[in-house]
């Protein structure tokens, strides 16, 4: 994809106010291909003065033509899938499959399901003598990451839309051609002239400037949690509503009588995927005593089938990598066991990280409390049901996990008492509809499905 040299505001690719611009690197082998503007807040200011004067507009629009142009986003996306996933893997460096399934595939159910809820949604209902009246919050400031760049693009502006709600973009500086291509596609979709706008640049200008900005309603970030805490500062200044998915240190408990073997490699697939930068990873296997040893030997097997260059990926950038290899280091150093992997760079060239496995691992090490987001797993050991609960509830994050157990009961009756967001129990299927969210340190609201829809809804009661 060529990249644009200007700004998608009102309808229309506009030159940007000022003349930086930011290089675009493919990980995988470190080259520029390609340069976009660095907005400013000026530039944001623009993008949304045109997304509120497009909100009265937008919010008038029956549900039913909301939800036609969602179709027809969905259509458009799954139009150009091939399209995205080489705009993606150009520049996150991820594997051309993964691309294709997950970062250009997800979009499309997600779109898809938006589409369905805008036509079904409960916009109004009585209660008692008063009827309840949910409508759009305004105009949205959505700020994404680069780890998912389409994915969350659409989880944040598909629901925006469905609600009426008009959206300024600022995706991130490391991934901002597949946000150029899907502001192409919102074209193609028919979305009236400033309902969607994008500014690109950096969190620090375009981000800040966002976030802050009076006429923005309601901010939606995906990202770090120091990053997280300094805009919900910046929105609660100007009382004003966010949405927070921030970091995850997730859980993967396999209790026993659950099938090893297939436990632990659906969670080694599982922290591998993307290169481990999966803010949802299981990046912590807890295993029982017994059979530590035995799960051990099966996740080094595991790992050794992600070959980095095939099956993994790059990491994003040069920061992310020596970002990753020194938690690695850290993991050694604090005494964990290394059983696959290291700190070594396996490629010469590209931002590689080697897909690590640490055992002998102890809930208060570094590798066991922070969020690495790269390919490394961390196996602890638990004495019994009570201990694991306490070490897979002992980090300040809350966003995801799985448990693994002879029977779904079983598996339940403990995710219940897990303090995180979303549980998988014995490898349950993605649920484009479920809602996803953290607890904790992991966020505030919730992503996806008719919960995800009503972080872009406000009330309002009649009495009669």
């Amino acid at each position: 994809m060529k990249a644009h040299d200007g700004m998608y505001i009102g309808g229309e690719w506009r030159p940007a106010a000022g003349g930086d611009t930011i290089a675009v690197v493919n990980p995988a082998d470190e080259q520029v291909i390609g340069h976009v503007p660095a907005g400013t807040a000026e530039d944001v200011d623009a993008a949304v003065r045109a997304a509120r004067a497009a909100f009265p507009g937008w919010a008038a629009t029956p549900p039913a033509e909301r939800a036609a142009r969602l179709s027809a986003l969905r259509d458009a996306l799954a139009a150009r899938a091939d399209e995205i996933a080489g705009t993606v893997t150009a520049e996150l460096g991820s594997p051309l499959p993964l691309s294709r399934a997950v970062h250009a595939g997800v979009p499309v159910l997600v779109a898809g399901s938006y589409a369905e809820l805008a036509a079904s949604y409960p916009f109004e209902e009585k209660l008692g003598n008063s009827t309840v009246l949910l409508e759009p919050v305004g105009v949205v400031g959505a700020i994404t990451p680069w780890n998912y760049p389409l994915h969350q693009i659409v989880a944040k502006v598909a629901p925006a839309l469905a609600a009426g709600c008009t959206v300024v973009l600022k995706p991130a500086e490391d991934t901002p051609l597949t946000a150029q291509l899907f502001a192409q596609i919102t074209q193609e979709a028919g979305l009236p002239a400033g309902v969607f706008n994008l500014v690109t640049g950096t969190g620090a200008v375009a981000g800040q400037a966002l976030a802050g900005h009076e006429d923005v309603d309601l901010v939606s970030f995906t990202g770090s949690t120091a990053v997280g805490r300094q805009i919900g500062a910046t929105a609660g200044a100007a009382v004003k509503r966010v949405a927070l998915e921030l970091g995850g240190k997730s859980a993967n408990v396999i209790l026993p009588g659950a099938d090893l073997a297939r436990a632990v490699n659906i969670g080694v697939a599982n922290v591998m995927s993307n290169s481990g930068q999966t803010c949802s990873a299981w990046t912590r296997m807890l295993v029982d005593a017994e059979r530590y040893e035995e799960a051990v030997a099966l996740a080094a097997a595991a790992v050794a089938k992600y070959v980095p260059g095939e099956r993994v990926g790059p990491v994003v950038n040069a920061r992310q990598q020596a970002r990753v290899r020194g938690y690695i280091e850290k993991g050694v150093e604090e005494g964990a066991r290394l059983v696959a992997g290291g700190p070594e760079a396996p490629m010469e060239r590209g931002y590689y990280v080697s897909p690590t496995v640490f055992a002998d691992v102890t809930p208060d090490m570094t590798i066991a409390q922070e969020e690495i987001f790269g390919p490394v797993l961390s196996i602890l050991r638990y004495e019994d049901e009570d201990d694991a609960l306490r070490i897979a509830n002992g980090t300040v994050y809350g966003l995801a996990g799985a448990v693994w157990a002879a029977d779904d009961e079983a598996a339940v009756a403990f995710a219940r008492r897990m303090d995180t967001g979303q549980v998988d129990i014995n490898g349950g299927r993605f649920n484009p509809l479920a809602p996803f969210g953290g607890y904790k340190q992991s966020g505030v609201g919730r992503e996806l499905g008719p919960h995800g829809l009503s972080e872009y809804l406000q009330t309002k009661s009649l009495q009669f």
